[in-house]
């Protein structure tokens, strides 16, 4: 059947193995085209219970006395996060902080664990906050800072970062390599174990960004030998805005890193208040302070849904929903001046694509405003869409890109006279 036959997307919803999951989800608009789950992920049904439960049976019985058991819970949240997403062994996760700060601490350990060495790499298409803390860095250390230009074309495809273009780049002295998993505007999917591995062999530690990957992709960071990560829970993993994020720290670094904020829920015999700071061995080491324990519950109601989901079913529905995309983008959109920053090979992107267009900006506020369909816009000139393989259907993506298809055709976005707009 043509994919341009709206039957073929319903077909593919009557054969999903995933569609059960749409129902825990809530959904108040059936007419809105959500397609910005990369970027804030629906609400969960369970998570309202499990606030409303922890609130009126938990911390309205036991005010302090809770501490007792709401104490460590970053560990097993974190493990939650590691088995169901991450493809990581108990002991290494830890649901904490925000992702900035967890890509700080790190950074900083990463450094003091290459004392001699004073080069940092990072790329130019990186999360802005990743690249202004490693410049932050790099200026607080005197350090060089290497920015692969990734980003018009010349050295990389979609701005996709191989092991051969950064291999130009490495030697003796480069202590950390810092890259996206999947690179948050063009969608494309760096080779985290072939990345690590030749880093590897130069001595330099890679911190990987996941915040883009995580719940749409198999990420195995175990088998591939991954040493740090970090990244978020409130994208694909429907964990709320603002929802703690988490770091991965490999077992066999765990002694050897020192994270630069010395926080006393990383202390050992943490409630005898010593005077000198003693590093617990264990990922509890890279804990600060106080957990947050409705936001971790959330996580936990969230990754739960992921675990019984599998993340083999997500990965192939992700990959399923992003070839649909682009056949949609071929059939419909690539006549109308739009192409494509996003790789068609489903080894080398994740749950989103990238559409750009001279008028991404306004087209993007159109379809908010005239079109009941979201997506999101990033500078200079691309519009992000994606399936979020839990919550939305094949269907949501059709209309989706059948009403981008009359809005752009018909120019109704140029009703749009002021795009000016700080959230996007």
């Amino acid at each position: 059947m043509e994919i341009t036959n709206r039957q073929y997307a319903l077909d593919l919803d009557a054969a999903d193995p995933l569609a059960k999951y749409r129902d825990e989800f809530i959904n108040n608009n059936p007419d809105l085209c959500y397609l910005d789950g990369n970027s804030l992920g629906r609400l969960p049904k369970r998570a309202v219970q499990v606030v409303s439960d922890f609130m009126l049976n938990e911390w309205a019985n036991e005010v302090v006395e809770g501490w007792m058991h709401w104490i460590d819970e970053a560990e097993p949240t974190g493990d939650l996060i590691g088995r169901a997403a991450l493809g990581a062994a108990a002991g290494q996760v830890l649901a904490c902080d925000t992702t900035s700060v967890n890509f700080f601490q790190l950074i900083g350990a990463a450094l003091a664990a290459r004392p001699d060495r004073k080069t940092i790499i990072i790329d130019a298409a990186n999360f802005p906050t990743d690249r202004y803390i490693v410049q932050g860095y790099a200026d607080r250390l005197g350090l060089k800072l290497i920015t692969i230009n990734n980003e018009d074309g010349s050295d990389a495809v979609h701005e996709r970062i191989t092991p051969e273009l950064l291999e130009k780049y490495l030697s003796d002295d480069v202590a950390v390599v810092t890259l996206e998993v999947i690179q948050y505007r063009s969608g494309a999917r760096n080779d985290i174990k072939a990345i690590t591995d030749l880093c590897r062999k130069f001595g330099a530690l890679v911190v990987w960004d996941a915040s883009h990957a995580v719940g749409s992709i198999k990420l195995n960071f175990d088998e591939a030998g991954v040493d740090l990560a970090v990244g978020c829970t409130y994208k694909y993993g429907n964990s709320g805005p603002g929802a703690p994020a988490w770091l991965y720290v490999a077992k066999r670094m765990q002694k050897e890193l020192q994270v630069p904020i010395q926080g006393w829920f990383a202390q050992t015999n943490q409630f005898e208040m010593g005077a000198e700071f003693e590093k617990r061995a264990d990922i509890a080491g890279f804990k600060i302070a106080t957990p947050p324990i409705i936001g971790l519950r959330i996580i936990n109601a969230a990754f739960g849904i992921i675990e019984e989901a599998g993340i083999d079913a997500i990965a192939a529905k992700c990959a399923t929903g992003t070839e649909m995309m682009i056949a949609l983008f071929d059939a419909w959109l690539a006549p109308l001046g739009f192409t494509l920053n996003t790789s068609r090979n489903p080894q080398e992107r994740g749950g989103h694509i990238s559409l750009v267009h001279p008028e991404a900006k306004r087209i993007a506020q159109a379809l908010r405003q005239f079109a009941h369909v979201i997506p999101d816009y990033r500078e200079p000139n691309s519009i992000r869409v994606a399936i979020s393989p839990l919550p939305t259907s094949y269907v949501e993506i059709w209309d989706g890109f059948e009403r981008l298809r009359e809005l752009v055709s018909t120019r109704q976005y140029e009703k749009i006279a002021n795009s000016a707009t700080r959230v996007s």
